[in-house]
């Protein structure tokens, strides 16, 4: 288990912003400090303490902390663990909040109510920003806010995160000296046992005239179907296959326009360059390594489109529900997917997001599968080849074959992990134990234009970095590689070959033959490693520098169509669904579980699973392909 380390920072008047998970706290969060925090409608998608400044109305200059959502300040996991020991000073290289804003889910009030008197008690200053006060008047709550406020003796504003009401008088209320002193509410518990509290909270909403149950939600109604134990997974199932479909049938235009951007580019600078080191930097290196994997970014933001929308709208933590059971076939609980969801994206905050599980067995074992999970950087690796391999053709009622193969290959990253996990169930004595699930599903939804458009904004910003960062990094180094040293006087092939790029190739390609690897994909599994999009960048030079005349200007994928073999293509696809390429999401796993032993392991059993995988498909292709 790893301890919340925070950094130290310069002395100044600390807020913290506490609430229950989907009360929307990061939503104000964001709307107070001007951040591009992604806002999510599931608990756990805030692992990390987040800060950011806001100025007062009076212009003041304010910290601002965003602490993990938690319901109580008895900490079952390690999300939880970060919250109680920044308010209780134990975090180490942080002060003790001078202010904490507790934010309370209007529409429930007697959960949200019992972390406001467990605030109280560690002798805080509090004030209360009463969020989705619209949403509970639409339920029939008239919550009377001075009344709320006269009962726990703190000050309370009215807020509606998502459309910025509230916020000014909410800053306006700290610039006034006495909400920075702790005061003695009217309500307070005789102890800090939750049966005290769960007391205390009843007899308040009672004063209030708020301790009435409320009718049905028209999300409920909706729940009968998409929870329903046969139509709910078949439901899942279909908007799951569609949203792949999606990525290929959206991208083809987009991709297409810029593809023809880069190509453009290139031969603009060719024509402009004379031949020799400095074109070949620019057009055979940067310019074709780059460009071969920024044409996949329209693909990675349609798949996001579609996750943004499902986590706005409420559904992802339904679709936790309908996992539950098969989840726990396998040793683990529906608390899982949520991170493993996360690990589509990205394997690392996914791998983060573990720490809103409690089990210790259960987090290992999730943070062990996440990188299974078919990350987006492994999205422009298959878009190339099955893009140069699979037919695009319409294979019945207007579905693609290559969205099917897509969502085949989707599938054997999650049979795989999950069998993982099967594995490591009936090897550890509590892998059998049961843990239902317990987590709270949020009404439903329309998502707000405002966070999902600052989702893909953030998407294609870490992306264009990474294309501008590590990817443009080991491009040049490995152009330099091969292009240094010159082929010999009175060489018969491409100079690339008697570099020393060709020489790491073809060694390494002497233990990657019996799997169906060539040199150049040899060599490109290398850079690879840094990231798993450095590949078709490095495959991009690779054979942009072995080509010549007119060759040299082709794209990559018909240069890969006509030079591998399908059993090589389907190997590489194989590999790819398991290899663990990606140094970043090592490193990751050291933080969380505090030392070497898990990332050596994930390393030899990923590594193991992906040429054994890529063994089987290309001597079995060969087989069938006579």
């Amino acid at each position: 288990m790893t301890e919340s380390v925070i950094h130290l920072h310069p002395a100044g008047k600390l807020l913290a912003l506490v609430g229950n998970p989907n009360c929307g706290k990061t939503a104000l969060f964001n709307r107070l400090t001007g951040s591009n925090q992604k806002v999510a409608n599931y608990a756990g998608v805030t692992v990390e303490r987040k800060e950011g400044r806001l100025k007062s109305a009076a212009g003041k200059t304010l910290r601002l902390l965003d602490l993990p959502g938690t319901y109580s300040l008895h900490p079952r996991s390690p999300d939880e663990r970060v919250t109680c020991d920044v308010l209780a000073g134990r975090a180490r290289g942080e002060k003790k909040p001078d202010l904490v804003v507790c934010v309370l889910d209007a529409t429930n009030l007697r959960r949200n109510l019992r972390l406001v008197l467990a605030v109280k008690r560690q002798g805080l200053p509090v004030v209360i920003a009463l969020n989705m006060a619209d949403l509970a008047a639409s339920r029939g709550l008239s919550i009377d806010v001075d009344a709320l406020s006269r009962e726990l003796g703190v000050p309370v504003v009215r807020t509606i995160a998502t459309k910025g009401e509230g916020i000014d008088e909410l800053k306006a209320l700290l610039d006034r000296p006495e909400v920075w002193t702790t005061r003695e509410g009217v309500v307070t518990a005789s102890s800090s046992s939750q049966e005290a509290d769960h007391a205390t909270v009843r007899d308040l909403l009672k004063r209030l005239g708020l301790d009435r149950h409320l009718p049905h939600l028209p999300s409920d109604r909706v729940d009968r179907v998409l929870l329903h134990p046969v139509a709910g997974p078949i439901i899942l199932m279909v908007v799951l296959f569609l949203l792949f479909q999606a990525v290929f049938s959206w991208a083809e235009p987009p991709m297409d326009a810029i593809k023809a951007a880069v190509d453009w580019l290139g031969q603009t600078i060719s024509g402009y360059l004379p031949e020799g080191l400095l074109r070949s930097l620019l057009v055979d290196g940067i310019i074709a390594g780059c460009g071969a994997v920024l044409v996949f970014l329209p693909q990675i933001l349609i798949l996001f489109f579609f996750i943004l929308l499902l986590e706005e709208s409420g559904y992802l933590p339904r679709a936790a529900f309908l996992l539950d059971r098969l989840m726990g076939s396998v040793g683990l609980s529906g608390r899982s997917f949520i991170p493993l969801l996360s690990s589509f994206a990205c394997a690392i905050p996914g791998i983060m997001a573990t720490r809103s599980i409690a089990n210790p067995r259960d987090r290992l074992v999730t943070i062990m599968i996440a990188p299974m999970m078919t990350c987006s950087a492994r999205l422009p690796v298959y878009a190339l080849l099955i893009g140069a391999f699979i037919p695009q053709r319409e294979v019945w009622g207007g579905l693609e074959l290559q969205g099917l193969v897509l969502f085949g290959l989707y599938l054997v990253g999650i049979v795989g992990a999950f069998a993982v996990a099967w594995v490591l169930k009936r090897f550890t004595s509590a892998g059998s134990q049961v843990r239902p699930l317990m987590m709270e599903l949020p009404i439903y939804h329309w998502p707000h234009a405002r966070s999902i458009a600052i989702g893909l904004w953030q998407r294609t910003e870490i992306f264009v970095k990474r294309v501008g960062g590590v990817i443009l990094t080991m491009t040049i180094v490995l152009w330099a590689l091969s292009s240094f040293p010159g082929a010999p006087p009175g060489a018969t092939g491409a100079p690339i070959e008697y570099s020393i790029a060709g020489w790491i190739g073809r060694g390494l390609s002497h233990l990657l033959a019996p799997i169906g690897f060539n040199w150049q994909i040899s060599l490109a599994l290398v850079p690879g490693m840094a990231a798993r999009e450095v590949a078709i960048s490095s495959l991009g030079t690779v054979y942009a520098l072995s080509a010549a005349g007119e060759d040299a200007a082709q794209a990559l994928t018909p240069l890969i169509a006509s030079s591998w073999s399908l059993p090589t293509a389907l190997s590489l696809l194989a590999w790819y669904v398991f290899a663990p390429q990606c140094l970043s999401t090592l490193a990751a796993v050291r933080r969380e579980t505090g030392g070497l032993k898990m990332p050596a392991i994930m390393l030899a059993y990923l590594f193991g699973l992906a040429y054994l995988a890529s063994f089987i498909t290309f001597r079995v292709a060969t087989w069938l392909l006579g």
